[in-house]
């Protein structure tokens, strides 16, 4: 069988095991799924191919519209019910990973009806391993309720969803990287004032759709101590399965919010204290002059968020 990208063809490998040869033709975290142009041994490997594994929702089109006749296609938007337009990244979902994993062994064991129990005890397995991942999912959203985040592209969507983060990415500036423009210069500085403001706590940034206005948002998130981390489309080199990288996206989240929530709680002690971070104690009652300059200065006090 063929995957698209090697997020679907990990899984493909995990529940097809010895019994399946995966092919993946896109797996380098430096090239856009969108803009991908397959080679001629590309489309080869797609067109004599038993079964063919597509993201769908138009991310891969080059790989669907390739499959020939009598294939047996299995595509995660088809098997979802996602549609061109909405959010394609489908493999951070939940519920898109549970129903793809599902499908493949029904599919592999149609083709090899002698190995069905060997497609279904690997599907247990990998059952067993997500569920896992929707504990630690769980844990996050218990421990850290209402915690906001913001993107400077929509590549986790799911992800975050399933951790019950709540998204205040700036819809303007969404809504032009969506579409493939450039952020307007109004939206990109109400982006940049969330990230001063401390109204989103954690920025997450995918390096494979870099651009001026993503690269000065990190800059602008590392100054105001927000953590940034980085998700790619395909599944990095170190990473192994599908489950396995998301579990770790999961740990590292889950790590840099834990410690940036230390660091805002021990510095509003510092605050309440009146101690300075180099120990010394000082009067943090407002001069004459300073509370009369606040009074007449609005602007001294502080500025102020797919679906599939």
């Amino acid at each position: 069988m063929v995957a698209s990208v090697n997020q679907w063809g990990t899984l493909a490998q995990e529940i097809g095991g010895d019994d399946v040869k995966v092919t993946t033709i896109l797996h380098s975290t430096n090239v856009d799924a969108h803009d991908f142009e397959p080679k001629t041994s590309d489309i080869a490997e797609i067109q004599k191919a038993q079964v063919v594994v597509t993201n769908g929702a138009g991310y891969d089109s080059w790989a669907s519209k390739s499959i020939a006749k009598g294939t047996v296609s299995v595509s995660a938007a088809s098997t979802v019910g996602a549609i061109s337009g909405d959010n394609p990244h489908l493999w951070f979902s939940k519920d898109a990973r549970k129903a793809m994993a599902t499908e493949l062994a029904d599919t592999f064991s149609k083709i090899l009806p002698s190995k069905k129990k060997s497609f279904d005890k690997r599907l247990k397995t990998w059952q067993s391993e997500e569920s896992d991942l929707e504990d630690a999912m769980a844990a996050f959203a218990k421990k850290h309720k209402n915690t906001t985040y913001a993107a400077t592209e929509a590549v986790a969507y799911y992800l975050m969803s399933d951790m019950k983060l709540k998204d205040v990415t700036p819809q303007g500036y969404l809504q032009s990287v969506t579409s493939g423009g450039e952020a307007a210069p109004a939206d990109l500085q109400e982006f940049q004032e969330l990230l001063e403001s401390d109204k989103a706590k954690l920025l997450v940034d995918n390096p494979q759709e870099s651009s001026d206005s993503a690269a000065l948002l990190k800059k602008t998130a590392t100054a105001n101590k927000v953590p940034v981390i980085e998700i790619t489309e395909q599944m990095p080199s170190d990473q192994h399965t599908l489950t396995g990288w998301i579990s770790s996206l999961v740990e590292t989240m889950t790590k840099q919010v834990a410690a940036a929530q230390t660091d805002e709680k021990d510095s509003s002690n510092d605050t309440s204290d009146g101690t300075s971070t180099d120990g010394n104690s000082q009067d943090t009652s407002p001069s004459p002059s300073s509370a009369s300059q606040s009074a007449s200065d609005p602007s001294s006090s502080a500025s102020p968020s797919s679906a599939q």
